[in-house]
Order: structure tokens, then C-alpha cells, then sequence
């Protein structure tokens, strides 16, 4: 009886399909799901008030590898100079006797700006060429010019200020005096002097009010308001601090003034006993005629903003000659002039 039982059971499973062999598995379909994940701190771009400055001044593509190398570097003697010249004011205010020796009793804001604007201000469309594309740089003396009219953001630099301007490390040597000396003689104040004539730096602001070292000792008494926007007193601040604190400390050279020493006027009482100089042989302003005579007589000329060829005397001429003399005899006492935006020829 078991024995049938067993052979029962044994036969239905065998009939008896298994149930995971006969459903079939369920299809699997893939879905592919694309979600974009935004930070929490999303946002749009950070404002950047500096975008787009111009840091160094422009050279233009005419100058070649070592007008670019030279400029370069008096350019950044330059900033220099005049960046020294603001931390004397900001160090010792008005009770500098440099500072009052030159701008007199004129509040310090305005130099101090004055010379921040050249170091740090933007310098975008500024252009410093070397292609002469004015045709100024074949005539005698041109060491370089403002473009005026014709752009007044670019300047020319000529060949002859390559080979004649000296480096800021040689101040005080060469038989230098800040008095008696040419300002153009070192490239770094020459070069404060074509940056001021730019209307971006200077404003039209900063121009000539005074020439001669004498002239910039004067202005300082009579017109302080102007002696802190004249070229001249700004170029001889910055050489007379840089000379006493930085290249002989406590020394200096301010020396003293040629035609002072010969005519035996006066000294200033406005500068330090130790740098007092009074006068010296440059001209001031000239006619547009004595212009075109210096330059074709060894000038030394560059044009201003409003177009005014200025140009200054050697102050190494003789102590004898005087202010009409060295406009016009130009052959013996070379003169460096420039135009002003009005068409006068102004000679230094």
C-alpha cells in the first residue's frame, strides 16, 4: 500500500511542470533621468571695480627692444622719484623746509595728489612712441614732444633722450647740482615733466607757472596756490628730497645757483641754509620765432599740451647771460623748448 502511495506521488510530480521553469521574467527598462544641482551660493558675477585698469604707462610698438628696455626703466624711475617725493610731504608735512622752499605755505593735499596722480593713476589710451610720426625729432636739441592737437594722450620720445639722460642711481654724481643743474639731466624727472603735460595726469592743471630754480623760489613766495601746480616746483621737489634723504642722506646736492653765485644776489629765505640757490641762467617764455631759432641752433625743445614749443636753456651757460640772451643766442647756451597749446614757443 505505501508502496503504491509512493509510486503515485512520484508520477504527479513528474507531470507537474515547476512553476518558476514556467513564468517567464518580468522585462527590465531602463530610464536615464538628467537633474541639475544649483550651489546655495549661486549668484552672478562679483563686481570687480579694478577690471579693465591700465597699471604701467603705455609704450607704443614703434619703439624697438632697447627704447622699450630704456624707457621702461625711466618710467619706473619716474614713479619713483615722485613716489618718494609724497611720503617726504606725508612724513613731514609743511614743516618740511623742502616742502615750504618750494610751494611756500599752500596746504600739502594738492602736491601730495598731484604726485599720487602720476603714480597711481589709470594710464589707459596713454602712448609713449618712438617713430618720430610728427617729424619734430630731426630737428637739433628734440629730446622728445607733447602730440597737442593731433593726440593729445601720446608723446614722442626722440632718440636724443636715449643717449643724453642719466639714471635715478646717479643722482648727485656727474657734478650734479639740483640748483644748477638741467631738469632733464636725469630721464625720471624729465619724463614727471612730459607725464604732467598729459591732460589724463596733469588735467591741463599742472603747467608751467615758473621756470627757472630762482623763478620756482619766488612763485613758492608770491603764489603758492600755483607753485603746487607748477611743473618746475614738482620736478625740483622730488630732485631736491630724493637727493637729501635717499642718494646722500642728510647731504643732498642742492648746491647753488650759477648766476647767484656770479651776480652775488641773495639767497632764497625760503630754502635751508645748506640749499639755498636763488637764480640761474634758464629763460622763461619766448616768441614763436626764438623757437624756431632754437631749434634749429641745438635746442633742446618738447610741445606742451595746448601746443607751445618750449624750450630750455642749458643752465650751464655762463653765469653772465641773461633771460633775453639765452632765448636768443641760442648757438652759445643751448635752450630746450616746447609749445604750448596756444602756439607759444616757451624755452627754459
Amino acid at each position: 500500500m505505501k508502496q503504491a502511495l509512493s509510486t503515485l506521488l512520484l508520477a504527479a510530480l513528474a507531470t507537474t511542470p515547476l512553476v518558476s521553469a514556467a513564468v517567464p521574467r518580468a522585462r527590465r527598462e531602463v530610464v536615464t533621468v538628467t537633474q541639475t544641482i544649483t550651489g546655495y551660493n549661486a549668484g552672478p558675477t562679483p563686481y570687480d571695480w579694478a577690471a579693465g585698469a591700465t597699471t604701467d604707462y603705455p609704450i607704443h610698438p614703434s619703439c624697438n627692444a632697447t627704447e622699450r628696455a630704456l624707457l621702461t626703466k625711466g618710467l619706473n624711475e619716474a614713479v619713483k622719484l615722485a613716489q618718494h617725493a609724497k611720503e617726504h610731504i606725508l612724513r613731514f608735512g609743511n614743516s618740511s623746509q623742502f616742502y615750504t622752499k618750494y610751494f611756500g605755505n599752500a596746504p600739502t593735499g594738492e602736491a601730495i595728489g598731484w604726485f599720487e596722480k602720476l603714480i597711481s593713476g589709470d594710464r589707459g589710451g596713454i602712448w609713449f612712441r618712438c617713430d618720430d610720426i610728427d617729424g619734430n625729432c630731426h630737428q637739433d636739441g628734440w629730446g622728445g614732444h607733447w602730440r597737442g592737437e593731433n593726440a593729445t594722450d601720446e608723446t614722442v620720445i626722440c632718440p636724443l633722450s636715449y643717449t643724453t639722460r642719466m639714471p635715478l642711481e646717479g643722482m648727485c654724481g656727474y657734478g650734479y647740482t639740483v640748483a644748477a643743474g638741467k631738469l632733464n639731466f636725469f630721464f625720471a624727472a624729465d619724463l614727471i615733466h612730459r607725464i604732467y603735460h598729459l591732460p589724463k595726469v596733469g588735467e591741463t592743471v599742472v603747467e608751467h607757472y615758473a621756470d627757472s630754480y630762482a623763478e620756482c623760489l619766488e612763485l613758492a613766495k608770491t603764489n603758492p596756490a600755483e607753485a603746487v601746480r607748477n611743473t618746475h616746483s614738482l620736478q625740483y621737489f622730488a630732485l631736491d628730497v630724493y637727493a637729501y634723504d635717499i642718494a646722500l642722506p642728510g647731504e643732498g646736492c642742492t648746491g647753488k645757483d650759477v648766476e647767484s653765485s656770479s651776480s652775488s644776489e641773495p639767497a632764497a629765505s625760503s630754502t635751508p641754509a645748506s640749499s639755498s640757490a636763488p637764480a640761474i641762467t634758464a629763460a622763461p617764455s619766448a616768441s614763436a620765432s626764438a623757437s624756431a631759432q632754437s631749434a634749429a641752433e641745438g635746442s633742446e625743445c618738447h610741445t606742451h599740451s595746448d601746443g607751445v614749443v618750449h624750450c630750455i636753456a642749458d643752465e650751464t651757460a655762463t653765469p653772465t647771460s641773461t633771460t633775453a640772451e639765452a632765448v636768443s643766442t641760442t648757438a652759445d647756451a643751448a635752450a630746450e623748448c616746447h609749445t604750448h597749446a596756444d602756439g607759444v614757443v616757451h624755452c627754459v
